[in-house]
């Protein structure tokens, strides 16, 4: 005889209907919808005042309060992948290697090779771009779940969609230069080759613009065809995923293909951070509260939002203000940024298995 699952002879009873939000409408609109659209104002607004352009030294640098608190907020939603990793007690256990010999050897690499500090500087501009798409892509796909739809079905073309909003008017636009500057650090180890790739690209951008705008949109009538094809098969279309793709893909292309304001890395990073605080927090709040040892306390959840936002404001303040001071110090914030990158995407490859 073989066993029989019990579920099976359980009545079939109608699944309950999931919400089209990710938590409820109030919050998703407030950190995950929203912040692009905000971001673009926030730079409208500060472009031109004296919190843009008053510099004051700090700490043997000059600055202005825009940099500054944009800095620190950066940082501060680096190392919130933290609490995913190694608090999280269904996560970290099973994965040591990752989470802390992958670090320390990380450490090590930096501290004993320039190679590995140019390589690692070059690392994070550009896996910081790929990672923000996917967060995007990330909260698309959630919203899709949502509605019913099978989580596989338009999961490349949304990919494909997301890379290309970020990376197209990038490699395209006004601020192409500031990303592959990073590799004129390559001088620092003799290798000159890596060096000219900024100056290649600036002096071929017209065709490279060109060569985006028309791959683009071709892109996107495929896009909108395929996603019309899957509708009249059953595709349920989410509404708060149009919604964000539409606003993050004009803020996207407005800050990094125009930059008018000159705050293109304000407003791309300030609205990624603020839905990844967002995203940590209501996923991870139970083991905040665990860990903390607090989930007795009348107001658990308020008390670890504050520890949670206070520790990694900290952090930030220290990785933006003093990092620079000292290689090791330095080597700690590199690394804190690309653990970030590796860990979140592995973390939702984990849970996704999980489920």
């Amino acid at each position: 005889m073989t066993a029989v699952d019990p579920s099976v002879l359980a009545p079939h009873t109608a699944a309950p209907r999931r919400s089209a939000y990710i938590v409820s409408p109030a919050y998703d609109w407030i950190f995950f919808l929203l912040p692009p659209l905000l971001s673009i104002l926030a730079g409208m607004l500060i472009s031109g005042t004296t919190f843009d352009t008053d510099r004051f030294w700090l700490h043997g640098r000059r600055v202005t309060w825009a940099t500054l608190l944009l800095g620190i907020f950066v940082h501060a939603h680096l190392v919130a992948v933290f609490v995913r990793s190694h608090l999280d007690p269904d996560v970290f256990p099973r994965h040591k290697i990752r989470f802390v010999v992958v670090p320390i050897l990380l450490i090590g690499a930096m501290m004993t090779s320039m190679w590995a500090v140019v390589i690692a500087t070059v690392l994070v501009t550009f896996w910081d771009v790929w990672h923000s798409a996917l967060q995007t892509f990330g909260l698309g796909r959630i919203y899709d779940r949502n509605q019913g739809n099978d989580p596989l079905v338009g999961r490349r073309l949304d990919l494909l969609l997301n890379v290309l909003l970020y990376i197209g008017p990038i490699v395209s636009g006004a601020t192409m230069y500031a990303h592959f500057q990073k590799f004129e650090l390559f001088a620092d180890v003799d290798a000159l080759l890596f060096t000219q790739i900024p100056t290649a690209l600036t002096n071929h951008q017209g065709i490279i613009a060109r060569a985006v705008v028309l791959a683009g949109s071709g892109f996107l009538l495929f896009y909108l065809l395929a996603y019309v094809h899957l509708a009249r098969r059953g595709y349920k279309t989410s509404r708060q995923k149009v919604f964000l793709y539409v606003t993050t893909g004009i803020c996207s292309i407005w800050a990094w293909g125009f930059n008018p304001f000159g705050q293109a890395f304000l407003i791309m990073n300030l609205f990624h951070a603020f839905q990844y605080f967002g995203l940590v927090w209501w996923f991870e709040q139970k083991v905040l509260v665990q860990r903390l040892g607090v989930s007795k306390l009348r107001h658990a959840k308020p008390i670890a939002a504050l520890v949670f936002v206070t520790c990694t404001l900290a952090y930030g303040a220290f990785a933006e203000i003093l990092a620079d001071d000292h290689r090791f110090l330095w080597t700690l914030a590199q690394t804190v940024a690309l653990m970030h990158f590796f860990y979140d995407g592995f973390i939702w490859s984990v849970r996704r298995k999980q489920v």
